[in-house]
């Protein structure tokens, strides 16, 4: 198969996605694929008559490093230059349309917020993963947990604060992250009123809905999603406070245990809630799943995240690995699942 795969973008998230992009596109090619490796943002510089020439056998690029804080957007839009004001680079509908299926290795932002999935819909371009709508309430953490409260499914108490709003109604200590946002990225746990107003202004320059949320002393657990079915859970103990952005993709940062040591029936219990959050959110294809896991032994849904990291230090190609599939394996499923999904 001919395939594009969509990376980098305008997303706070843009580095995970670069590193993201270039293990899959890597792995795409070992399984027999011809790979057009593009970033969202900058597309091509020249777009040939026959975009299919641009898809080639030679070998993909390492993965990028990520640094230990968010990349600088401002400086991303003016290396740019002039000319395209839009979010979409030179010559990136023309490639999608052109393969056979795109396979979108962006986070966050435009790529994960169901905005890309509702335009490639309308352009008839394939692509992994879920459509716009499930990616749009997924993404929405607030309208996330309405639905999975709807569900039944347990999730912390929570309140959603617009911009020059400041009372929540949650006691200290607390967590306060973007509504929106991923890779932990603006999140904080407070414990102080000078901390809650200090995280509030930091969450706010990211997003204009805030969501805070009673903090939950527990383990941290993650379970991927797979076609329907949940994969062996991951237990995240990250070498500082809580599992924060640098802990997510620096090596060594964070211990990750997979399967968790948890019981026969917690685990199953656990993967259970995941596979149901699927299903009320209207993801398909894969997901992950987060939890935290009460010392009373109630777990919480934290959030559903639609286009899950596949960067060298990402939970879900650990997950499946204990699943007995390897990354390239993954990466080719995925390929496989989107084809057969609703509206391919």
């Amino acid at each position: 198969m001919s395939i594009v795969v969509l990376a980098g973008g305008l997303s706070p998230e843009r580095d995970v996605s670069l590193s993201s992009g270039a293990k899959i596109a890597a792995a795409l090619q070992a399984r027999g694929h011809r790979v057009c490796l593009v970033d969202l943002f900058f597309g091509v510089e020249r777009l040939p008559a026959d975009p299919l020439s641009l898809f080639s056998a030679t070998k993909q690029p390492a993965a990028p490093a990520i640094g230990t804080a968010a990349p600088d957007l401002a400086a991303v839009r003016a290396s740019r230059g002039s000319g395209l004001s839009t979010a979409i680079g030179n010559g990136v509908l023309e490639l999608c349309r052109a393969a056979d299926i795109t396979f979108l290795a962006l986070h966050g932002g435009d790529g994960e917020n169901g905005r890309l999935q509702a335009l490639f819909d309308l352009l008839d371009i394939r692509y992994t993963g879920s459509g716009s709508l499930g990616c749009a309430v997924a993404m929405h953490k607030w309208v996330a947990r309405q639905l999975l409260c709807g569900a039944g499914i347990p999730v912390p108490r929570g309140a959603l604060l617009r911009e020059g709003e400041t009372e929540s109604g949650i006691p200290l200590p607390c967590v306060v992250k973007p509504c929106c946002g991923g890779s932990s990225i603006g999140i904080a746990i407070v414990r102080t009123d000078a901390e809650y107003r200090s995280a509030l202004e930091q969450a706010f320059r990211y997003e204009r809905e805030v969501l805070v949320e009673e903090y939950i002393a527990g383990r941290e657990l993650s379970a991927g999603v797979l076609d329907g079915r949940a994969l062996p859970l991951i237990e995240i103990i990250p070498r500082g406070e809580f599992y924060d952005y640098a802990h997510k993709y620096q090596a060594g940062w964070t211990e990750e245990i997979t399967p968790a040591r948890l019981d026969a029936a917690t685990t199953a219990r656990i993967q259970t809630l995941a596979e149901r959050a699927c299903t009320a959110l209207g993801l398909a294809v894969y997901a992950r799943v987060d939890f935290l896991l009460a010392p009373d032994g109630q777990p919480y849904c934290l959030e559903a995240n639609t286009l899950p990291g596949m960067t060298p230090t990402s939970l879900l190609p650990q997950e499946a690995a204990a699943d007995g599939i390897d990354y390239p394996a993954l990466c080719d499923c995925i390929v496989r699942l989107s084809e057969g999904k609703a509206g391919a």
